[in-house]
């Protein structure tokens, strides 16, 4: 199970990260009370292990922004929150994720129009105005009805809105992804929070261990 946490903005989040477990650490370098500089990503990276990968957090940005931002960090992973389209997406010569906002059956047909130009595919929650890190969970029980209208034609799909420790089991359960991404589920009064990851992360390896029923 591939989890991220997202959203880091110190060394010492990050470092909680790694230390507690997680595959990969989200920058946002979008507008966002997340937002971080290239030049400060790239003091936390350098001091990160090799095998944590690092994945750079877009939305609608031109595409040589991005790139060079990938190379500058040497990003091992783009995530794109807006309106970029398949093509777009098959630009960079690295894993891509395309978030999807979801709000109905309708927002999971969109997805197939990205297969075989995207890693994976991210479930968010649909807020208005709101591209990511709302908080807030979306109706999970629509995965489990999409096999009525069809598969969503990505293999990989990535849970995120309004994860936490204490929901992200259930989660697991109805939607069995490939991977699960978190923010705000981690953070007390805004900051990333040690315990916090250690616990997401705990129960997701759990879950994987077999040790939940259900």
């Amino acid at each position: 199970m591939w989890v991220k946490i997202c959203g880091i903005t110190t060394p010492e989040a990050a470092l909680a990260c790694a230390e507690a477990g997680a595959d990969a650490v989200g920058f946002v370098f979008a507008e966002s009370r997340r937002r971080i500089s290239p030049e400060e990503a790239r003091r936390i990276t350098e001091i990160l292990p090799p095998e944590l990968e690092r994945v750079g957090v877009f939305v609608d940005a031109p595409w040589q922004e991005v790139a060079e931002i990938q190379e500058y960090l040497r990003l091992d992973v783009l995530q794109f929150h807006g309106g970029e389209n398949p093509d777009y997406c098959a630009l960079f010569p690295v894993k891509v994720i395309k978030a999807f906002r979801v709000a109905s059956l309708e927002d999971l047909q969109v997805v197939g129009a990205y297969r075989d130009r995207i890693h994976a595919c991210l479930l968010d929650s649909y807020v208005p105005g709101v591209q990511g890190g709302s908080g807030r969970v979306w109706d999970w029980g629509l995965f489990e009805r999409l096999p009525r209208f069809g598969p969503l034609g990505v293999e990989r799909v990535i849970v995120a809105g309004g994860l936490a420790p204490e929901n992200v089991v259930e989660a697991l359960r109805v939607v069995k992804p490939y991977g699960v991404d978190t923010s705000s589920g981690v953070e007390t009064c805004g900051r990333k929070d040690a315990l916090k990851i250690r616990k997401f992360i705990e129960n997701v390896r759990r879950w994987e261990r077999g040790e939940f029923a259900g």
